[in-house]
């Protein structure tokens, strides 16, 4: 029986396998790898699986695409949670170990200045919390992990490659990407990637690269685009770059002016892509963060002199 017949390709109404309507007593479930069809039970799922595999295989693929080059709304790293502003990609952000919470330099340099005018101890920004000696840190970070939080378990994986120690930066970042981090599918691609502590496996690294990219991850859809590329996917590697550079990704940018000098990406792409790019940094500035930079620069300045 087709899937046609049973009107799954457009409606999913009836048990692709036997024909049987979903009643009340009969509930239909859609297949777990493509919306066409619909079976009242797995023994129908498994009669019809055969005649089912090919279109299953192709609309999957496009399921994942749809999902793999969709826009996403923000970047991986969100927004500031005391300003509420897009945080930037340069990396100048700092993540607390009592709350765990990753807040803008503008924030971090307005609660400087809010405690030297105030005369007041140092603080977090965000929870209020004085700021932890080492041994504190260390506390906050173990009593985070056990509680699950991935952010305490991604930055234990960050620590333990500091120091070498491959098999338990592979275990942190596994249990953080099952909690849903972003950032640790990241890492965990680039450990598959050039063999720290695993085997080089290309299949479980795109698949990694795919996840973040899902989760609005920019380096990973650069990587995954420059990969594209090597083998000979041109176009689905700029799509890639477009839309990294349009969440701030400086890579990608001048990856894509390389390929318009070369005559692979053209005029109009470069150029929405330019714009693209230009609002999403402009939206993480702030007069905070300006004013933060600032005085960044002046410190190095004197350091320098």
């Amino acid at each position: 029986m087709s899937e046609e017949k049973n009107g799954n390709a457009a409606g999913t109404s009836a048990c692709a396998a036997c024909g049987s309507a979903e009643v009340d007593d009969i509930k239909l479930k859609e297949c777990d790898d493509c919306d066409l069809v619909r079976y009242c039970s797995d023994a129908c799922l498994k009669e019809h699986e055969p005649t089912h595999k090919e279109a299953c295989v192709k609309r999957a693929a496009e399921l994942r695409d749809e999902l793999l080059f969709k826009q996403p709304e923000n970047t991986h790293l969100g927004d500031c949670p005391i300003c509420m502003i897009p945080l930037p990609l340069d990396q100048k952000n700092s993540m607390h170990s009592c709350c765990s919470k990753v807040i803008c330099k503008g924030c971090n340099h307005a609660n400087k200045i809010r405690e030297a005018e105030g005369r007041i101890k140092q603080s977090c920004p965000f929870c209020r919390q004085p700021v932890p000696t080492l041994d504190e840190q260390e506390k906050y970070r173990r009593k985070r992990i056990e509680a699950n939080d991935p952010v305490a378990m991604l930055l234990e994986g960050i620590m333990r490659h500091d120091k070498g120690d491959y098999i338990k930066e592979f275990e942190y970042y596994t249990k953080a990407t099952e909690l849903g981090d972003v950032e640790a599918h990241y890492k965990l691609a680039c450990m598959y990637n050039y063999e720290h502590g695993v085997e080089k496996d290309m299949g479980k690294k795109i698949c990694h690269l795919e996840e973040a990219i899902i989760g609005g991850h920019p380096a990973a859809r650069y990587n995954l685009g420059v990969f594209e590329f090597q083998t000979g996917n041109s176009e689905r590697a700029v799509k890639h770059w477009i839309i990294a550079a349009s969440q701030g990704d400086d890579q990608s940018i001048k990856l894509l002016l390389k390929k318009f000098r070369r005559g692979i990406v053209s005029k109009d792409d470069l150029a929405a892509a330019l714009r693209a790019h230009k609002a999403a940094v402009d939206a993480t500035k702030s007069p905070q963060r300006e004013a933060a930079e600032e005085n960044h620069q002046t410190a190095r300045s004197g350091v320098d002199t």
